[in-house]
């Protein structure tokens, strides 16, 4: 009996230790415990959210709503003074009236030329055409003129009018070359006037798309976060006005390497939030990710050193949320949950 009483105190402390290793190993999930089910709070929601910012700068008119509203695809967010972009809008219109109206000049300067034209090739003919009688009337009073029928006089005044007529005949080509040229000058500038048109066209649609995007609108569907703009602020293009965060959500969980094995695409999955007091909800295994999580950091995992110590990688895995589930209109992005995914060899 004394024996027993000496020798208990230290078969509690031993049964104590065992007890407490083996709590720490159950805890773990460690051999000889193990678990039916992939578990990991390093896990939360993710979600689309854009920042919304103005492509041009002004000041601010009208800010439409407000801290965490509801909003459509294309409802109108913010709006900038627009009196310069319409200025703009309408100084690029009239340049393009100016420009069609330059082009129809010089397609009527054209049908002039070539009016122009026919009437000196009309006036080539005649010069033609009197030069072949003023030929013919010479040779005729040469022949009288050898046998003595008219004067020298006579002749000379029908080789005269032949000198006229070939100088006509000259004046005539020339004037219908010069013509062609006019015409051949105005259809070139064809090309000018069309790009003048097409470059006028052009600052027309760039002063529309600036006075457009003096209103700020809804991408998309989706609720806004905590408006950063006052009316009557300067805004410069590119500010953040504001975030929208879309309806859809998902879920990445970072899995240690050692579980990934067990981790199939398309196999369901759970999940807790931890803002829903633990809720659980249901989803799927989408993608996992072609490397793990420290190959995206900036600082690259290095093992060139002669120290090295081995460390258990972690893979990023999107989840996919199953749709018609109670309050899953209320899972926002950033929200911590904890991953329940059963291992393939326990399925």
């Amino acid at each position: 009996m004394t024996s027993f009483k000496h020798h208990f105190p230290t078969a509690a402390i031993l049964l104590t230790g065992i007890a407490g290793v083996l709590a720490v190993l159950f805890a773990w999930q460690l051999p000889p415990f193990g678990s039916t089910e992939i578990r990991t709070d390093n896990a939360y929601l993710r979600g689309n959210v854009t920042t919304l910012s103005p492509q041009v700068s002004g000041y601010v008119t009208r800010v439409r709503v407000q801290d965490f509203q509801q909003v459509e695809e294309g409802d109108i967010l913010v709006e900038l003074d627009d009196r310069t972009a319409r200025q703009s809008l309408a100084q690029a219109q009239s340049s393009l009236a100016a420009a069609k109206a330059r082009l129809a000049s010089n397609a009527q300067s054209i049908r002039s030329a070539e009016a122009v034209l026919q009437s000196r090739k009309a006036a080539l003919g005649s010069a033609e055409a009197t030069l072949d009688k003023a030929r013919a009337n010479a040779q005729r009073q040469a022949k009288l003129k050898e046998k003595g029928f008219i004067s020298t006089s006579e002749s000379e005044d029908s080789t005269l009018s032949l000198r006229q007529a070939e100088t006509a005949l000259i004046a005539a080509q020339s004037n219908v070359a010069v013509a062609r040229e006019d015409v051949e000058a105005l259809k070139i500038n064809i090309d000018l006037l069309n790009a003048q048109l097409a470059s006028a066209k052009a600052s027309v649609e760039l002063a529309r798309i600036n006075l457009e995007h003096c209103i700020v609108r809804a991408p998309h569907k989706g609720r806004l976060g905590q408006i950063g703009v006052k009316p009557g602020q300067y805004v410069s293009a590119g500010t953040s006005l504001m975030s929208l965060v879309a309806p859809e959500t998902w879920v990445i969980a970072n899995i240690n390497e050692g579980e990934l094995a067990d981790l199939r695409v398309d196999q369901p999955v759970s999940f807790t939030v931890d803002a829903l007091h633990h809720q659980r909800f249901h989803g799927h295994v989408a993608q996992i990710s072609p490397a793990t999580a420290s190959e995206y950091s900036v600082l690259g995992n290095s093992t060139a050193t002669g120290n090295f110590t081995k460390i258990a990688q972690r893979l990023p895995v999107k989840i996919e949320i199953d749709p018609d589930q109670p309050d899953r209109d209320r899972l926002a992005p950033g929200m911590s949950v904890v991953l329940h995914a059963p291992r393939l060899a326990s399925r």
